[in-house]
This record gives structure tokens, sequence and C-alpha cells, in this order.
């Protein structure tokens, strides 16, 4: 009998990735609807689309936010 053996083995991501709302990327950023549709337009928020449902994954958010904290500091 033959076991089935990956020819590489799964990785599993060091911390689940989870995926955000736009009211929930409101929240966080305490920004409007508009405000936060605007970042993803201009893609300056990365986000996928499921269906007709926009989700920011959460390492989008925080990438986000050190790249402007960077460019604060460098202005």
């Amino acid at each position: 009998m033959t076991s089935y053996s990956p020819a590489a083995p799964h990785k599993a991501p060091s911390a689940p990735q989870e995926l955000l709302t736009v009211p929930q990327v409101m929240a966080r950023l305490q920004l409007g609807r508009s405000a936060v549709y605007d970042l993803l337009r201009t893609q300056q928020l990365a986000s996928i689309t499921l269906g007709r449902a926009r989700r920011i994954p959460t390492h989008a958010l925080t990438d986000f936010i050190r790249t402007r904290l960077d460019q604060e500091a460098a202005a």
C-alpha cells in the first residue's frame, strides 16, 4: 500500500491571515467610507475582491500605516 507524501511540505503561516471589511478599516483608521475607498482606488491600500465583496488583508493595513509613518518621518 502506497501512502501519499507531498513533494514539498505545506508550511503554515506564522499568524492567521485576517481579512477586514471596509467598515472595519474605517474604524481602525478613523476615516470615512469615501476616504477608505479613495485609498483602495489609488492603490495606496491593497485589497482583494471576493465576488462583490472588498476585503483588506491585515498585513496590507499594517504596511500602509508603516509607509505613512515613514513618509511623515522623512518630511
